[in-house]
């Protein structure tokens, strides 16, 4: 992640906590200790942020909380063209008619493009794709009740929420923090009592994470392997990683990115 980045992720998650710690920004930001307190210091120093001891605070917090990892305007041009590839092959999966679940995230969004002509009943608490799929499609969109937190593009309610409750859907699409032999993780607790309530309404779990998510790490687990269907991702995928999936019983989905960059240049 590029200086400008981390910088952003840095602002953001001290806008989103009291305080957020030297351990929990290398987690999201995936950089060494080293490199977030020389970061932790020049923003001090310009003023953007407060340095304390173990980590940093906002100069002037919101009234309303935030949630922990990066920003989805972030994220959204990290690996872009592994996301599409994944996005695609994701949407692939989906029948008309069939009642699906797509969480919040920036590969999950990528799935919305190729939506469009298709007629499905689509719970998302993603304010993005619902706001992208009401826009462009003849798609049934249910969301849930909640806070809209911006940053992230995410609606979540810490109370749960009745229709999420009532919501059956043949495949629930997700992204991650990270991935491996211990399961899904995630990197704020509110998002992983959203995404369990969800879950259990589903009859598939599909995994959305570029081959980058297998080097992710968190400590927050979401779930097992044994919870998911399939993982799609991209051909970096590491041997060690394949093997972890199989090992699991996980269906492997190999998304070429090359193919998806030819396809949307033709």
């Amino acid at each position: 992640m590029h200086e400008t980045e981390r910088h952003r992720v840095i602002l953001a998650a001290a806008q989103s906590h009291p305080v957020v710690t030297v351990a929990e920004l290398c987690e999201v930001t995936g950089s060494s200790e080293a490199t977030i307190r020389r970061d932790i210091a020049a923003l001090d120093e310009q003023g953007r942020l407060r340095r304390v001891r173990g980590g940093a605070e906002a100069i002037n917090p919101p009234a309303q909380g935030g949630l922990m990892g990066r920003p989805f305007s972030v994220n959204e041009t990290i690996n872009i063209a592994q996301k599409r590839a994944i996005g695609r092959a994701a949407s692939d999966m989906c029948r008309d008619g069939e009642p699906i679940i797509i969480n919040g995230g920036t590969t999950t969004y990528q799935m919305v493009h190729h939506l469009t002509a298709k007629r499905l009943s689509v719970f998302t608490n993603s304010f993005a794709i619902a706001e992208f799929l009401i826009h462009n499609s003849r798609n049934s969109v249910v969301i849930p009740g909640g806070t809209v937190y911006r940053e992230q593009n995410v609606i979540l309610s810490p109370f749960g929420g009745v229709v999420a409750s009532h919501f059956y859907a043949k495949r629930m699409f997700i992204g991650c923090q990270g991935i491996g032999a211990h399961g899904l993780m995630e990197a704020d607790p509110m998002i992983v009592q959203s995404e369990l309530a969800l879950i259990g309404q589903a009859d598939e779990l599909v995994v959305l994470a570029d081959s980058s998510k297998f080097s992710g790490r968190s400590s927050l687990i979401l779930c097992g392997l044994d919870r998911i269907a399939a993982v799609i991702t991209d051909s970096g995928i590491r041997d060690e990683d394949r093997q972890m999936l199989e090992t699991a019983g996980v269906r492997l989905i190999v998304a070429d990115a090359t193919a998806q960059a030819e396809a949307t240049m033709a």
